[in-house]
């Protein structure tokens, strides 16, 4: 007969009596002196060793004798050998019991998987041809009081694993390479902006008046100054104040906060690339993203396939472009004189699933149109243009049409990826736009933006002709990494509290 699964409670009990002992083994770890050591210094890592030495023979190595010190986590006890893990990879260490004295013998009977230790020798190979250290000296560094998750009981709900992230990074080789690819592409954008003249810069998180984007606020307050603050929902508006200070060039990577609904594809908390060139336009900005989105493709996948959820995004070939207008038409049945039409453009916003509350303009039905039914099929990268200026409140007018702005929103697999566009540089005209805005928020509207007095004057000194963008960093290691979900790409996602 098999074996009965342990229901949760004689699973609990179980771990709760393999705690006990492992605290029982501390016990007696400090009774011999110093439990938790710190004089042990490594010289190579195991990745590296494996490496390294990939193509040495076992009698090269044993000619050779290669001395290393390597430290990790022991992931596997297969009695003469222990495999351990650091964080570039794995390396199995061989316990000589002719060789070893005979205290370090039956201390090493008492460690655990998951245990710490510190291991000195020189580099051999197996008879099986696997590489390995043969141990010289090896000591405890840190005694694990918690078992690991075994391959049967794992870490296989998905939420332990957002909330034990630091035990889903120990066992979980996946977890651990998305976030060495997160952490590449973020080195890499660095790289793309630092070399085509751009300054990385730092604005302020907490912001007296929440703007640079339509979205609810964190709100917070401030002791010292007796001020209401908020949490910033957009970094765009002191950028540009820095565009007008002189800073042609700038950029920022840093935390946006936006009170939302938690999904796979939001979360509160999120990080965004915004950069802002003068003398450049919308148009400048789709190159510019199109040649910055293959480069990372091919430094970090070595393709500019990029495979996501049995879908390939194809970002070698040209990105497609349209606008507003003409994707509704393309890609659904409403007509061109239904969308001139409010009543009309109103009755198929609400059919569609649109909170419509009954004061917006012909070009914002438009859009929610658009958001109901086209911007799910936008599967290959695809730039929407022209926006309707009523959505676009920072945006510059174009100069044919300017019942729409110059802006586009990048769309792959469905998702917006960024957002950019000629910025608005008239100062007069922004004043008015803000003021519409300010009238939004007093219909209702939470997400609309405040009037920002300071930034009006600051355009008043002049800005230059200017390009802005802003990329989810989240959603686009999303995709480099083919995660179904936004939790799966940050650390430490926001949950709800475990009781």
């Amino acid at each position: 007969m098999s074996e009965q699964p342990l229901n949760p409670s004689e699973l609990q009990e179980e771990e709760n009596n393999l705690i006990a002992q492992r605290k029982e083994k501390l016990d007696e770890v400090r009774k011999q002196g110093n439990a938790f050591p710190n004089d042990f210094r490594r010289d190579h890592y195991c990745g590296d060793l494996q490496k390294q030495f990939a193509d040495d023979t076992k009698e090269a190595l044993a000619e050779k004798k290669f001395p290393v010190k390597v430290a990790g986590r022991i992931m596997l006890n297969r009695g003469a050998f222990m495999v351990i893990q650091d964080m570039t990879g794995r390396l199995q260490v061989y316990v000589d019991r002719k060789a070893l004295p005979a205290e370090t013998l039956e201390a090493i009977k008492t460690w655990d998987l998951g245990d710490i230790i510190g291991a000195e020798g020189y580099m051999a190979r197996s008879g099986k041809g696997d590489l390995y250290v043969h141990l010289e000296k090896v000591q405890l560094l840190t005694k694990s009081l918690r078992p690991l998750p075994d391959k049967h009981h794992g870490l296989t709900d998905t939420e332990q694993r957002y909330r034990q992230r630091y035990v889903d990074l120990i066992v979980n080789d996946q977890a651990r390479d998305t976030f060495r690819v997160r952490s590449q592409v973020i080195a890499h954008i660095r790289r793309f902006l630092a070399e085509r003249r751009f300054l990385e810069v730092e604005t302020p998180m907490l912001q007296t008046l929440a703007g640079g984007a339509a979205a609810k606020p964190f709100e917070t307050h401030h002791n010292a100054l007796d001020l209401p603050m908020f949490l910033r929902i957009a970094p765009e508006l002191f950028l540009k104040r820095l565009v007008v200070g002189g800073f042609e060039r700038v950029f920022e990577i840093n935390r946006n906060f936006r009170n939302e609904g938690v999904s796979t594809r939001h979360n509160p908390e999120f990080t965004m690339l915004e950069f802002y060139q003068a003398y450049a336009d919308y148009e400048d900005n789709m190159d510019l993203t199109e040649e910055l989105f293959r480069e990372l493709a091919q430094a970090v996948l070595g393709t500019t396939d990029v495979p996501y959820q049995g879908k390939v995004f194809h970002f070698g070939q040209a990105f497609q472009r349209l606008s507003v207008y003409d994707s509704i038409l393309k890609y659904t049945d409403v007509t061109a004189e239904q969308l001139a039409d409010i009543e009309q453009a109103r009755a198929i916003a609400k059919k569609a699933g649109a909170k419509v509350l009954g004061y917006e303009g012909l070009g914002k039905l438009q859009v929610m149109i658009f958001e109901e039914l086209v911007e799910h099929q936008l599967e290959q990268p695809t730039f929407i243009t022209r926006y309707p200026f009523e959505v676009s409140p920072l945006a510059r007018r174009n100069d044919q049409d300017p019942s729409v702005t110059d802006r586009f929103e990048l769309f792959i697999g469905g998702r917006e990826i960024a957002n950019a566009y000629s910025e608005l540089n008239d100062a007069q005209d922004q004043a008015e736009r803000f003021m519409a805005q300010v009238a939004e928020k007093d219909a209702g509207d939470d997400e609309a933006m405040h009037y920002d007095a300071d930034f009006i004057r600051a355009l008043e000194y002049g800005m230059p002709p200017t390009a802005g963008e802003g990329i989810g960093i989240d959603r686009l290691v999303m995709l480099l990494t083919d995660s179904p979900s936004i939790r799966d790409v940050i650390l430490f996602p926001h949950m709800r509290p475990e009781h």
